[in-house]
Parts: C-alpha cells; structure tokens; sequence
C-alpha cells in the first residue's frame, strides 16, 4: 500500500517535472545561434548610434546652450582661481565677487554707455550701408557688374551663410534669453565644478573613471587659459580700438571699439568683420581718417597676434590657424551663431581628448613592449 503511494507520487513528480520543462522550453522566437545574436547585437549598437545622432541633431540648440555654460563657467572659474592668488578666502567668496563684479559691469554698461553705443548703432547700418553703395557704384562705373545691394539682401546671404539651424538666437528675445541661460549655467556649474564631475563619472565604469578624470582636469586647464587668453585679447583690442578711435576723430568709436572687443572672441573671422566695419565708418568721414582706421586696425591686431596670442598659446593648445578657420565655417554653416562662437573651444576640447587618447595607447605599447621582453 504504501509503496503503490510512493510509485504515485514520483509519478506525479515526473509529471509535474515533465510540465515546468515544458512551460521554459525555448520558445519560437528563442534565438539559439551564438552568431545569429552577435549580429543583432552589433545592428543594435549601431542603430542605437543612429538615433543618438539622430536626437543630438534635434536637441543641437540645448546641447550648444549647455557647452556654452560650461564655457563662462571655465572663465568664471578661472577669475575665481586669479583671484585666489592675491586675496586668500574662502572659493565662495571670490567667485561671489567675480560675479559680482561682472554684474556691475554690465549694469555699467547699460546705464552710462548704453544711450551712447544706442544711438552710434542706430546711425551705423546708414553708415555702412552708404559705404557699400559707393562701392558697388565705383564697381558699376569700372565694368565689374551691376551690384543692386539692400540691407535685406545683405542680411539673408548673411543668415544663410551662417546656417538657420539656431535661428532662434538671431532674435533680440532669442538672444537675450539664451545670454540669460548661459549665465545662470555657468554660475551653478562653476559654484561646484566636482559635483558635476563625479556625477558624469558615476555612470561610467570603475576602469574608465581614472581615465576620465585626467581627461576632465586637462580640459578644464585648458579651457580656462583660452578663454583667460580670449577676454585679454577681446579687453586689449575693444579699449585699443576705443581710445584710438577718439584720438583721430572717427565716428562711432564707442561702438566700434564693443564690436571689435567683443568680435575678438572669434579668432580669424572676428578681425575680418571688425576691420571691414572700422575701415567703412572711417572712410564715411572722409579719406584722412579712412587711413586712420587702416593703420588702428593693423596696429592692433598687430599686437593682439604677436604678443597676446603667441603668450596665450605657449599655456593652452596651439590650434593650426587653418584648423580654426575651417572649424568656424563648419560650424557657422551648420549650427549658425553659437557654433560660430563656439568652434575654438570646441576643437580646443577635442585636439585634448584626442591627445589623451594617444596618450593612453602609447603607455599600452610601451607595457606591452616591457612584457614581452
């Protein structure tokens, strides 16, 4: 009797065995060869490349919002360390006086000059754009074609030049808003750089983390010596331009000497437009003073290439002129203004990642090298 109970029972089992097996039996959709997943997986990563692309092209104005914060927090923080050299306190108080100090210059600004560089602005477009009709018209007369130029014209070769991809930030709101932005970002990142840091390096892997650090802090150093070397050259240059401009009697030198400061940002193409600009209100008052600005425009950049570019560069990366240029038209062309400003540091950013990069598989070699022998 009770072995019959137990033969029940262990046929029960096997039958219930029988069931479980059966219910996790591979499925029809259970890819069982090894190569069949390989390629899957390889067809996921690039299709999840794709799309990585795919939204960073869509999400292109943010992304540029956010470097461009990251960038006035590298010059913020860099004040905030000058500073620390002479007025030994706590790094919150000086990078409170830092921002400080940038707020009263441009409520300065606003108030004391802002009437003034208003007005000279509201008489330029008339200034330049006589300027470029008597050019056409001495072109006309010569037989070099009949130009018909207007100020639309001008500006939407010039937006299309530039690409439409950040067409917001070509409004005055757009601009303003994005200013507003980019400031409040590089405040909060540069109150607590590490924070950020480790907050990146937490989602990567423990092998890859040290690598990232050496990478960040090198980037960092960099970034901060070219835009130290950036406002030096925009301060130099836009004082320079200003004082000059009153000396010789050329019109607008308020403003002429803001556009050029702050056209200094942009390395190659910022001089181009702040020349042009120079010498066209120059020549509006006349052909003295039209030298005059010839000669102001080549003094400064004079001493704005030779002395505060060559300083600059023997502490920060020495980017090929050509490279810069190419990078800015690129960029200009496909990611508008923003990317126009901001192609030096972003190629400043890639040559160091790329140089840590080779670093890296230099020591590999030479490990490998030692190992072997």
């Amino acid at each position: 009797m009770a072995a019959t109970r137990k033969t029940t029972g262990t046929r029960a089992a096997s039958a219930a065995a029988k069931a479980d097996a059966h219910r996790e039996a591979p499925g029809p959709t259970e890819i069982r060869s090894q190569l069949v997943r390989t390629e899957l997986l390889k067809a996921g990563v690039w299709i999840g490349l794709a799309l990585l692309i795919g939204l960073c092209i869509v999400l292109i104005q943010p992304i540029l919002l956010i470097f461009a914060g990251i960038v006035m927090a590298s010059m913020l923080d860099g004040g905030t360390r000058l500073l620390g050299r002479v007025l030994p306190i706590a790094r919150g108080w000086r990078l409170l006086i830092v921002c400080l100090s940038l707020v009263v210059f441009l409520v300065w600004t606003v108030m004391f000059a802002g009437s003034q560089i208003a007005d000279q602005a509201a008489t330029l477009q008339t200034v330049v754009m006589g300027q470029v009709e008597r050019i056409a018209a001495w072109a006309s007369d010569h037989g070099m074609g009949n130009f018909q130029l207007d100020t639309k014209t001008i500006t939407d070769n010039l937006a299309g030049t530039f690409g439409r991809v950040t067409a917001a930030v070509g409004t005055v709101l757009g601009g303003l808003t994005s200013l507003i932005m980019i400031l409040v970002l590089g405040i909060f990142i540069a109150i607590e750089p590490r924070l950020y840091e480790r907050g990146v390096a937490w989602m990567l892997p423990m092998k890859a983390r040290e690598n990232f650090y050496i990478t960040t802090a090198r980037m960092g150093f960099t970034l901060r010596r070219l835009m130290a070397g950036r406002l030096l050259g925009m301060l130099v240059e836009g004082i320079g331009t200003w004082l000059a401009c009153m000396a010789v009697g050329i019109p607008m030198a308020a403003l002429m000497g803001l556009l050029t400061g702050l056209l200094a940002f942009i390395p190659n193409i910022g001089a181009i437009v702040s020349g042009v600009l120079l010498v066209l209100v120059g020549f509006s008052a006349g052909t003295d003073t039209g030298l005059w600005a010839i000669a102001i425009y080549f003094i400064v950049q004079t001493v704005d290439g030779y002395l505060i570019v060559p300083m600059v560069a023997k502490k920060t990366v020495d980017l090929a002129p050509a490279l810069v240029l190419g990078a800015q038209i690129l960029f200009g062309a496909l990611l508008g203004l923003m990317g126009l400003f901001l192609a030096d540091p972003i190629i400043a950013m890639i040559k160091v990642a790329l140089e840590r990069e080779a670093e890296r598989n230099a020591d590999g070699v030479k490990t490998k090298t030692a190992a072997g022998t």
